[in-house]
């Protein structure tokens, strides 16, 4: 039932390496940029120091950053295809998120193959400040080259898809997609509320 549920249609949460793997093809998913990791060149700390944070993200996710991107086939079609691991630090988008969305974008630019991203992220990650916030305008950019050569670009949006993600790359699809009841938007109820 692909993690939904039969008698509602709810869309229950997948972690990003088993969306990849109903997405895709079996056995033909290559990952991209697996090697990078997040440091942290603020030295950041609020309650608890931002490596420290890094450190039990990567050890309750499984994942080393909130974004698994691989190259594979759909049906038999080459692409790319991108999924957001939200329990790594909410699916926050940092310096690696946004350097593992571009090296995707650059194999889809090489091959001229499309690029599929599944969205779920509570936005900017925080810790990184400029550097995070810099990450909007380098994924957009990157999907304009894309844009200029035709290639396209399908943003599926889960819940949620909030703040600097929602602001930049999950709309600026060439198709646009939501799941059902999706919570997406830039500011959320709680910092509404606050």
């Amino acid at each position: 039932n692909l993690d939904v549920c039969p008698k509602c249609g709810y869309h229950n949460r997948v972690s990003a390496r088993r969306r990849l793997e109903i997405f895709l093809d079996q056995d033909t998913g290559e990952e991209i940029a697996a090697d990078l990791v997040p440091t942290d060149p603020l030295k950041f700390k609020d309650s608890k120091k931002y490596k420290d944070r890094i450190s039990q993200a990567q050890k309750s996710s499984g994942e080393k950053e909130a974004l698994v991107a691989m190259r594979g086939q759909l049906q038999g079609m080459d692409l790319v295809a991108l999924a957001f691991e939200f329990n790594f630090m909410g699916g926050s988008m940092g310096s690696v998120v946004g350097e593992k969305f571009v090296r995707g974008v650059n194999v889809c630019l090489e091959h001229c193959i499309p690029l599929v991203c599944f969205s779920a992220s509570g936005g900017a990650r925080m810790q990184e400040s400029l550097f995070s916030l810099m990450q909007m305008a380098k994924t957009s950019a990157a999907l304009g080259r894309m844009a200029e050569r035709g290639i396209p670009y399908i943003s599926v949006m889960t819940d949620p898809t909030m703040g600097g993600v929602s602001a930049s790359f999950a709309m600026l699809g060439d198709v646009n997609v939501a799941e059902p009841n999706a919570l997406i938007g830039f500011a959320g109820p709680r910092v509404i509320e606050q």
